[in-house]
């Protein structure tokens, strides 16, 4: 239980803990005694001590987001857009050039910064259709500027990718992403 317990307060961002009084708090439980603060104070302590941890990974996302930005348009063959959308072509393409309201076909490689892989359609084995507006800002951009059959490496800040708010799991707030983009088809 101790595992599963520590295993979820680690995944749902809790990076340190005080042992001794999370102990006392399942004992007093547990025994029937009462407890040393309401349920109503812990529950708001502990969405206060989330709240601040959240802040503090979002601030240090971004400024990592943003000294990677900076160096990597140093990199040969980087392109970066009016938005901050950077991007280097693997591949170029041959094809038509999907529009907003399109749909596309297309694998691709999803990491973050550190090389953690979040999704991928690569590992899957299968690609996948979605529509050009149904996707982050990072992609719908680039998508609009690939032809069919072009492979792209995106860096996309996370005022392009999910923000503030982070997409839950391995995204977290303010996180910069790095997808490689194959463009298949136009379906």
């Amino acid at each position: 239980m101790g595992l599963t317990i520590s295993s979820n307060l680690v995944q749902s961002g809790v990076k340190k803990i005080d042992a001794l009084h999370f102990l006392a708090g399942i004992q007093d439980t547990f025994a029937g005694n009462d407890p040393k603060i309401s349920l109503d104070q812990a529950n708001q302590t502990l969405q206060d001590f989330m709240m601040l941890e959240n802040d503090e990974l979002a601030k240090n996302n971004l400024e990592e987001g943003l000294m990677f930005h900076s160096d990597n348009i140093q990199n040969e063959g980087i392109i970066e857009t009016e938005t901050g959308l950077q991007y280097k072509i693997i591949k170029e393409g041959y094809g038509d050039f999907p529009s907003i309201n399109d749909e596309v076909k297309c694998h691709y490689h999803g990491t973050l910064l550190d090389g953690t892989v979040f999704d991928s359609s690569v590992e899957r084995r299968q690609a996948a259709i979605f529509p050009v507006n149904g996707v982050i800002q990072g992609w719908a951009e680039a998508l609009q500027m690939m032809p069919v059959g072009a492979k792209w490496r995106l860096f996309i800040p996370s005022d392009l990718a999910y923000g503030e708010e982070g997409a839950g799991g391995q995204i977290a707030p303010n996180t910069t992403l790095i997808f490689e983009v194959e463009l298949l088809d136009i379906v």
